[in-house]
């Protein structure tokens, strides 16, 4: 692609590894915000009940068998699997289970778009993001590139 201000390329291939990895350190910092309180019992957020903690909202909201395992399971992904994308180790497995956490959690959240009615906008945007992660993998500035194997 030709760009409009040519000059900028060098500029522009420099910082693209940076801005990647800034954006998987962020993202998986982010996740980790949201599983560190699971993991811990506690609640956060304006749906969780303080008195049962988030994981077990997780599985009274799904009302399944085995929710509360699933819970757990949701807890470590967020948790520890955050740690592992913002470190971009094991990045494409993390990101796939985070890419289908994303798509249930809208469905579960839908028909409503708008995040601020509790919709399901922002976990939309997650997904994207996971996907992108899921596709790239680590980057060039990740654990899965210094250990120099990747899914």
């Amino acid at each position: 692609m030709q760009l409009i201000f040519p000059r900028l390329r060098g500029t522009y291939d420099r910082f693209e590894p940076l801005s990647y990895a800034l954006l998987r350190l962020a993202f998986g910092l982010m996740l980790v915000t949201h599983g560190l309180p699971k993991l811990l019992g506690r609640s956060h957020g304006s749906m969780a009940d303080p008195m049962k903690g988030s994981v077990n909202l997780i599985a009274n909201v799904l009302h399944l068998p085995g929710a509360e395992l699933l819970g757990w399971f949701v807890a470590l992904l967020e948790g520890v699997g955050g740690l592992m994308l913002a470190a971009g180790l094991f990045t494409r497995v993390v990101a796939a289970m985070v890419t289908v956490q994303m798509l249930v959690i809208c469905y579960v959240m839908g028909p409503t778009f708008p995040w601020i009615d509790r919709g399901f906008e922002y976990p939309l945007m997650l997904f994207f993001i996971a996907l992108c992660l899921l596709a790239r993998g680590g980057g060039r500035l990740s654990l899965d590139a210094r250990i120099g194997r990747e899914v």
